[in-house]
């Protein structure tokens, strides 16, 4: 079953590379020479190593792996970087930055939406229960205090930490939005989340459903960072 599964996980894994470069080239047109540039870059370095000190057959192939490493590290440096260029500014650009967190985090977006597209979500984790608020400051404020107090009933102890998602004084910018969020104290134990993320279910369940405003897709950015990690 496993070998019948690896062409196809290589299939998928090639879309995402490939979805990866479509989407830095629309920001990046010069992605693939920059690319070109430092692996050939680099390969030179090592021939030139190899034929001043040798032998050429062990630094050529040693200079075809890093080049390769250091492509590939550069690529998804650049891969982030115009994720969140397309991303930012836009409503819901929080929860796709929230989404590329790994295992371990549990995130849900949108929990609260006005209709002035102020926005809350939530990452439950070691942490405690997370609220990142993103929007017109002043209103987001007012929505995440609402949201504090809502949650607070139902942590059980459990840290409720609020975190607004800007560029203003005070705010977390999108793209040290996830360092941010795992550099916070750990708090709680998995089994705590557990029995945190039912209180949480009940929680949710009396509240309205609320539509996701219209924006960037929150697995955009996840699945090129998967691209680039082969998960």
């Amino acid at each position: 079953m496993a070998k019948n599964d690896a062409p196809a996980e290589k299939t998928s894994r090639l879309k995402q590379i490939r979805s990866a470069y479509q989407l830095t080239k629309k920001s990046d047109p010069r992605i693939g020479l920059i690319l070109a540039g430092i692996f050939l870059g680099v390969l030179v370095i090592f021939v030139a190593g190899g034929l001043f000190i040798g032998p050429l057959m062990i630094w050529i192939p040693l200079g075809v792996a890093l080049g390769f490493l250091a492509t590939t590290i550069i690529f998804g440096r650049r891969v982030e970087k115009a994720a969140y260029s397309q991303i930012e500014g836009q409503a819901g650009a929080a929860a796709s930055a929230l989404q590329t967190l790994r295992r371990g985090w549990n995130v849900t977006p949108a929990i609260a939406v006005t209709k002035n597209a102020d926005i809350v979500h939530r990452v439950v984790g070691r942490p405690g229960i997370v609220l990142v608020g993103e929007g017109q400051a002043s209103r987001v404020k007012n929505l995440l205090a609402a949201e504090g107090k809502k949650h607070n009933r139902v942590a059980g102890g459990a840290p409720v930490i609020q975190i607004m998602a800007g560029q203003g004084e005070g705010e977390i910018d999108i793209r040290k939005l996830t360092k941010h969020v795992m550099k916070l104290p750990q708090a709680l134990q998995p089994s705590e989340i557990t029995d945190l993320l039912q209180r949480l279910k009940a929680l949710d369940a009396v509240r309205p459903q609320v539509p996701m405003p219209k924006g960037p897709v929150p697995t955009s950015m996840k699945g090129a960072r998967q691209a680039m990690k082969g998960r």
